[in-house]
């Protein structure tokens, strides 16, 4: 049997797409029922559209995808409707891989809520037609379904035949519909006034919006231990390592993070997330002041930055050394002494992919602009650009593989080093040393010299306030979005995410331009696994 995963987002965009060619706008039997007033108040995550229409519409009005679609979706029928998604919990299983390794799949225990705005009869057509046959072709047929009546309204459960089900409650237009019993019946104790509804919660606002979510503090706590498991998995083979990691990065996470909020709008770029992080008293206090965005944009770096790049964040910081020590000693004062200094010892590591070894005293060094480059999103391999003040403390923080004492390779005016397996660099052009990875920084060095870079990117001008700017080249996303909502044309678009991070007193905001935004992205999970390869 084809073993396909029942997940929160998937079902919910399937509720949603199916609904615009099932459902029919007219005059409800009962009175329609705001989504969100059903949702638990101790839900760990909650997303909501209160215009399900314009919310899908959105992604398909940019440019990009004109280009990589032939049609744009008819979502009339859906103009209105309103859908809530709350993730009441999280359940762990574990697949052996082999006798020596297995994998860790977390699975949300997740309720969809939808004001179909249509006739009773229409919405149970939905429910046991459309959604029964996705449930059964996801779970590799013969799946039995049983209804009953429950609450004065329709009850379905689907079974499969290794045990697995799918849960869906209809009363009159409003549409109940997750993989976990437990999480309906909760909405079904508030919609009888049992409990508290999310809706009472002053952090789920109101507002002229694509649509909105917000995890609270216990989301974000199980959240925290699903990454740091996750994280720890991939650190290798160490096994104190990944003990570490997963015991100390949880820690971290709780004791500096309280909930987060996000909303998307449409704007002139595209679409604009952005999220609202509000951390713990103490931490802000400190990184308020210590992450401070550098005052002007002295040093532009964006010349040595090549124009087709897959990923660059630049770095415009008061005082680069503070905020890294901030960080630290940030970190440290939020778990116990032992791994405290573990922390601090582990920190260096970060800093040997740009070939670095001693960070404290490059931040040092660096006078205004900092940028790290990638030309894949997904590589490891990296450079770091900088504006400096002290050569010679630069060279002294540099790897040992990158030795001084030969005279270096002259590129124009540009001094360069390089390891003796030629696989780092070292270069410097007056006050701009570029560091990394030998082949990016070359190309830094040609962009520089004449060759295409960023420096007449609009988009990656420096934003207000913003302490970092990150820059990545996106292909995946719309080619998915396109066989989702539309007719493929078979041409590949470049979607530019922006990303933009400043501090304020209340914690941390981080606002992204692009032109999909996370709702494009959520869409791009439901698309066939291979689409990426047809577009």
């Amino acid at each position: 049997m084809k073993n396909k995963k029942l997940s929160a987002l998937r079902f919910s965009i399937l509720l949603s797409l199916c609904l615009c060619v099932s459902a029919v706008n007219l005059s409800c039997s009962s009175t329609p029922i705001d989504p969100r007033s059903v949702i638990p108040a101790d839900a760990l995550v909650y997303l909501e559209t209160r215009d399900l229409g314009k919310t899908i519409g959105s992604v398909s009005e940019s440019a990009a995808f004109a280009k990589i679609s032939k049609t744009k979706p008819n979502l009339a029928a859906v103009n209105g409707v309103k859908m809530s998604v709350a993730v009441t919990g999280f359940e762990t299983s574990e697949k052996s891989v082999n006798a020596e390794s297995s994998v860790l799949n977390f699975q949300p225990r997740f309720v969809a809520v939808v004001e179909t705005n249509a006739w009773s009869w229409q919405a149970a057509s939905f429910v046991e037609n459309t959604l029964g046959e996705f449930i059964n072709d996801a779970y590799g047929g013969g799946v039995e379904l049983t209804v009953s009546p429950k609450d004065g309204g329709n009850y379905y459960v689907w079974t499969s035949q290794d045990g697995r089900k799918a849960y869906a409650m209809l009363l009159g237009s409003l549409v109940f519909f997750g993989n976990d019993e437990s999480s309906i019946d909760k909405c079904l104790a508030v919609r009888r006034g049992e409990a508290d509804s999310i809706a009472k919660n002053p952090k789920v606002t109101n507002g002229d919006r694509l649509a909105f979510g917000y995890i609270s503090p216990d989301g974000i706590a199980q959240i925290a231990n699903i990454q740091a498991v996750s994280l720890a998995m991939e650190t290798g083979e160490d096994a104190e390592l990944k003990s570490f990691v997963a015991r100390v990065l949880p820690e971290l996470l709780r004791s500096s993070l309280k909930e987060m909020t996000w909303t998307a709008n449409q704007v002139a770029e595209g679409i604009e997330d952005k999220y609202e992080v509000s951390l713990n008293p103490e931490v802000i206090r400190v990184l308020n002041d210590t992450m401070a965005a550098a005052a002007t944009n002295a040093n532009d770096l964006s010349s040595f930055i090549p124009s087709d790049a897959g990923m660059v964040t630049r770095y415009d910081l008061a005082d680069a050394q503070l905020a890294w020590r901030s960080i630290l000693l940030t970190a440290r004062a939020q778990t116990d002494a032992v791994s405290g200094k573990l922390l601090a010892a582990f920190s260096g590591s970060l800093f040997e992919p740009y070939a670095i070894e001693n960070a404290e005293l490059f931040l040092r060094s660096v006078e205004g602009s900092m940028a790290t480059v990638k030309l894949d999103a997904d590589s490891d391999d990296v450079a770091v650009i900088a504006s400096i003040k002290n050569v010679a403390d630069v060279k002294k923080s540099i790897a040992k593989e990158i030795s001084f004492a030969k005279p270096p390779e002259k590129i124009g005016d540009v001094d360069v080093w390089r390891s003796a397996d030629g696989d780092l660099a070292a270069a410097f052009a007056g006050h701009i040393a570029i560091i990394g990875d030998a082949a990016i920084v070359q190309k830094c060095i040609a962009a520089n010299a004449g060759g295409p870079n960023m420096s007449k990117s609009a988009k990656f001008k420096r934003a207000d306030g913003a302490a970092w700017t990150s820059l990545t080249a996106d292909l995946e996303t719309p080619a998915t979005v396109g066989v989702v909502l539309g007719q493929p044309t078979g041409e590949k678009a470049r979607q530019t995410i922006v990303a933009a991070t400043q501090f304020n007193q209340g914690g941390m905001r981080r606002t992204v331009r692009s032109d999909f935004g996370l709702i494009g992205t959520l869409m791009a999970q439901f698309a066939p696994e291979n689409a990426s390869a047809r577009n």
